[in-house]
């Protein structure tokens, strides 16, 4: 059993230690690098405190990491959208889906839909599945999840989350389950299936989740 109290204190500690070594404006790019790995500590203590039962922290953490990966963005190099899909991922996490809508309109003002990558397609994807938009989410993710350099498993489920197809969902994010749990190395070297908690997040929106227990999964 993870000691997650010991997690977040960590991620807390990567957190502080990073604000301090900050760069300034006159360097940019180090600023923008440096200002991403904090919104990864940020959203590794809110999953930390997520998987430990303390929602209000997990939440408060969960919107440091939206500000550091909003902060971090612009002007960003083309095809960079990991930081969206963080965005979006910490807005969901953290159950802030006034948020959360905000940021998935700002995501596709970036041009998510018509990436050619299939990173800033996810983050398109997961973007119009909070606003609702899931005849376009669906187009999307059918593409996905036939791309060879994109997981099937997470795209099929974003593709019958679209589709409201509650038997196809619970077998594609079980193979996602799955992935995890089999998995040596996950973001921030904590064991959470932080994409299965944001697929059924938006599978409960739409009545279709899946009952699902795992270790990678808050209890």
């Amino acid at each position: 059993m993870p000691d997650w109290a010991a997690h977040a204190r960590r991620e807390e500690e990567r957190y502080r230690e990073g604000q301090g070594r900050l760069p300034g404006e006159a360097d940019p790019d180090a600023r923008q690098r440096q200002l991403t790995r904090l919104g990864n500590a940020a959203a590794g203590c809110g999953l930390s405190h997520l998987m430990a039962g303390n929602t209000e922290l997990a939440r408060e953490w969960f919107g440091r990491a939206v500000e550091r990966y909003r902060e971090s963005f612009p002007p960003a190099p083309p095809g960079s959208w990991g930081r969206p899909i963080g965005m979006l991922k910490s807005r969901i996490l953290a159950v802030d889906w006034a948020g959360a809508e905000v940021d998935a309109a700002w995501t596709l003002d970036q041009g998510a839909a018509d990436s050619d990558s299939p990173i800033g397609r996810y983050a398109a994807t997961l973007a119009l599945l909070v606003l609702g938009r899931d005849e376009e989410a669906r187009v999307l993710a059918d593409v996905l999840r036939t791309r060879d350099d994109f997981p099937a498993p997470v795209g099929d489920a974003l593709a019958f989350v679209a589709a409201q197809d509650p038997l196809g969902y619970v077998e594609a994010v079980e193979a996602v389950l799955e992935s995890f749990e089999t998995r040596d190395e996950y973001l921030e070297d904590l064991p959470v299936a932080d994409t299965v908690l944001v697929l059924q997040a938006l599978a409960e929106k739409r009545d279709i989740a899946a009952e699902l227990s795992s270790p990678l999964l808050p209890g």
